[in-house]
């Protein structure tokens, strides 16, 4: 099969051949850490909107992208080479939630700029930085009834999931991310709906970006929440054609290597990410959470000494000092050979 051939990032093939790359680490909790008033969520422009925003942390990237850039700057001071834009939540399936489904592609764009100018500051010629569009799940499932009395309900259909992915997709390429990252996908439906969304706008737009797929083992079932085995999902997915695939978020990473050991086997010719959370919340550790900068980066090197993993980063609860760890303890090892 012929290489893909892209309009961006080109080097990533290569980087990821020569070494493992860092992924940033948490953007949601580390939103939460700052403990923001409902006020400075809002920002004057919605300073008299109608319904609650304080949840909508998607939205700072239009009331305050100074804390949104301050983040991803944390992480690329601490070695991250791959920032993800604030955009979890940003399609408009998502920002329905908030009646802000029409803003969706202002925050993709206003989002992926920002990533894009903290990125461009610490690149080098050594160690270039890139800028990751992320795509979430969204707070709906086209596979699994919200009805346990009606099995055949949905509320959510593929063509709907599709034309918003479609929408923030363009949007986050217009805003100038690099490569593109569906992540934490529970419902193999939903990632295939972005994924041939993604595929439409290629082919509409010209451009063909690296693409970064990761989805979410919910359990020690080692299954997606929509049922899937590890196996199955990359089957399920492999016709995408990513740069790397992966697992993340649900399980830390003490729990996730059996899972990541199937993946790096059935996957072979494909690159393999991981960026587990930091564990369960927990009020007594310095960090709030079950896995310390120390215990995570140690986990992330065997895994790297096993020859699993090509790119490693931090989910939920994962800080800069998470990532800071990581890059000591995994930057000068050898990649995942493919």
């Amino acid at each position: 099969m012929k290489p893909l051939i892209y309009t961006r990032a080109q080097q990533l093939p290569a980087l990821l051949a020569q070494r493992i790359l860092i992924l940033d680490g948490a953007m949601g909790t580390m939103i939460q850490r700052l403990r923001l008033s409902e006020a400075q969520c809002r920002g004057e422009r919605f300073s008299a909107f109608g319904r609650d925003l304080k949840g909508n942390h998607d939205l700072l990237a239009l009331t305050q992208p100074h804390v949104i850039q301050d983040i991803h700057e944390s992480y690329l001071a601490a070695g991250a080479d791959i920032v993800e834009t604030n955009t979890f939540g940003a399609t408009c399936v998502a920002q329905e939630d908030y009646g802000m489904a029409d803003l969706a592609p202002e925050i993709n764009r206003a989002a992926a700029r920002i990533a894009r100018a903290a990125c461009d500051k610490f690149s080098t010629p050594d160690k270039p930085r890139f800028a990751a569009g992320a795509l979430g799940p969204t707070p709906r499932t086209a596979s699994i009834s919200p009805d346990v009395n009606d099995p055949g309900a949905r509320n959510v259909d593929f063509s709907t999931l599709r034309a918003a992915y479609y929408e923030q997709v363009q949007a986050l390429v217009e805003g100038g991310v690099d490569l593109l990252l569906v992540e934490t996908i529970f419902d193999t439906l939903n990632a295939k709906a972005a994924l041939y969304a993604i595929d439409e706008y290629f082919e509409a737009s010209g451009q063909r970006l690296p693409l970064i797929i990761s989805g979410t083992v919910t359990d020690a079932s080692g299954r997606l929440l929509s049922g899937q085995t590890v196996t199955a999902f990359w089957h399920s997915v492999r016709h995408a054609r990513p740069l790397a695939v992966g697992l993340n978020c649900a399980l830390g990473a003490a729990l996730m290597r059996p899972y990541l050991q199937e993946l790096a086997r059935v996957a072979g010719d494909t690159f393999i990410s991981c960026y587990p959370n930091a564990g369960l919340p927990n009020p007594m550790s310095e960090t709030g959470f079950d896995e310390t900068p120390e215990v995570t980066s140690r986990l992330l090197h065997e895994f790297a000494a096993e020859g699993l993993v090509n790119i490693v980063g931090g989910c939920c609860g994962t800080t800069p000092e998470h990532i800071r760890a990581i890059v000591s303890a995994v930057g000068t090892m050898a990649a995942r050979a493919i």
